[in-house]
């Protein structure tokens, strides 16, 4: 260290810290998302024909897919459900939640369908594809089974009705190795407080 010190000496050299790099991040997520905010973009002059017949034809363009996978875990620590939501452009948005209540598992495959239902809401999705593992909820919720009991009724009405709320949304069964990345949120978020991932 004595020597590079020495060898630097010389040179008048400062050490100051990089400061806008949580501006540069903000900035370089804004871009990743740019046609969200082209429509959002304020117009300071009235288009013309030419601008309009452009923007008529942004919204005859088809909403692109979503994709959301959900699970639900208990263990002997408690129960949460995982959720990872794949932009169309590839981008994951992954939640790990834990439940501070009483869930069995077939509840904890309900909250992570219905919180996952909501994130997609949240962020704008308008068609989405909707995997789970668990086969149960899965036929209640398409009407291939019948839901036992007032709080699975309950959950699964809850179900549909945010399902509705998209312009078309399909809910598929998926095997177990296909929803691993999944799974592993659900297992975390049952043994530990609410986490959000980036």
């Amino acid at each position: 260290m004595l020597k590079w010190a020495v060898e630097l000496g010389q040179f008048d050299l400062e050490y100051c810290p990089r400061t806008a790099i949580k501006g540069q991040a903000l900035a370089d997520f804004v871009l990743e998302f740019d046609e969200e905010v082209d429509d959002k973009a304020i117009v300071l002059a009235e288009p013309t024909s030419q601008e309009s017949n452009q923007d008529e034809k942004k919204q005859e363009l088809p909403h692109p897919w979503w994709t959301l996978h959900v699970d639900g875990a208990v263990n002997n620590n408690g129960s949460g459900a995982g959720i990872v939501l794949i932009t169309p452009e590839g981008h994951r948005l992954m939640s790990a939640i834990h439940f501070k209540f009483y869930a069995t598992n077939n509840d904890a495959e309900y909250e992570a369908l219905i919180n996952g239902l909501k994130l997609a809401l949240e962020v704008g999705a308008v068609n989405l594809i909707v995997r789970s593992d668990s086969k149960l909820v899965v036929n209640q919720v398409n009407g291939g089974f019948q839901a036992r009991g007032p709080r699975t009724e309950l959950y699964m009405r809850y179900a549909k009705c945010l399902l509705e709320k998209f312009s078309n949304a399909r809910l598929e069964s998926v095997p177990r190795e296909e929803n691993s990345n999944v799974n592993a949120l659900a297992k975390m978020g049952s043994q530990m407080d609410s986490v959000q991932l980036g």
